[in-house]
């Protein structure tokens, strides 16, 4: 079982703020291989979504995004940072974050459109939420990726 959990950056403790970006620099840096600045200031204004899970005894993240309004990087919402933890992968967990994403994003900004610059990779699971591609494949930090808009 989940346990999900929204937070603004100033209502996450500082042990959810240890795991976030542990998970994140794990799961972006280290089995990624890309090199680059996760801290890009874009965090302090996002609403994060926290999936926990007890994991070998342990209370650990298992999936995380984040929600940014339109305008904070995009003209339109964006969800970005999706990510499901090793131990947690092939639970169904990742698809229910991102549904959980998607309602969060339509609730806090009715009416507005979400972009995402997801890894190709990942088109068609994106596309069976109803995003769109709206780009040609472009690299980013060694990884090919597309923009999409739902």
């Amino acid at each position: 079982m989940t346990e999900w959990q929204w937070r603004t950056f100033a209502e996450l403790s500082n042990y959810d703020v240890y795991e976030v970006m542990a998970q994140r620099q794990h799961v972006f840096v280290l089995e990624q291989e890309c090199l680059w600045n996760d801290f890009d200031g874009l965090d302090l204004d996002a609403h994060h979504l926290l999936g926990w899970r007890v994991i070998d005894g342990k209370r650990q993240l298992a999936g995380y995004l984040r929600c940014l309004a339109p305008g904070a990087k995009y003209d339109e919402m964006s969800l970005g940072r999706v990510l499901t933890s090793k131990a947690a992968r092939g639970s169904g967990i990742g698809r229910e974050l991102v549904a959980r994403g998607i309602l969060h994003a339509e609730r806090q900004h009715p009416g507005h459109r979400i972009k995402i610059g997801a890894q190709q990779y990942l088109e068609s699971f994106y596309a069976s939420f109803g995003f769109v591609t709206i780009s040609a494949p472009y690299d980013e930090d060694g990884i090919e990726h597309i923009d999409m808009l739902r």
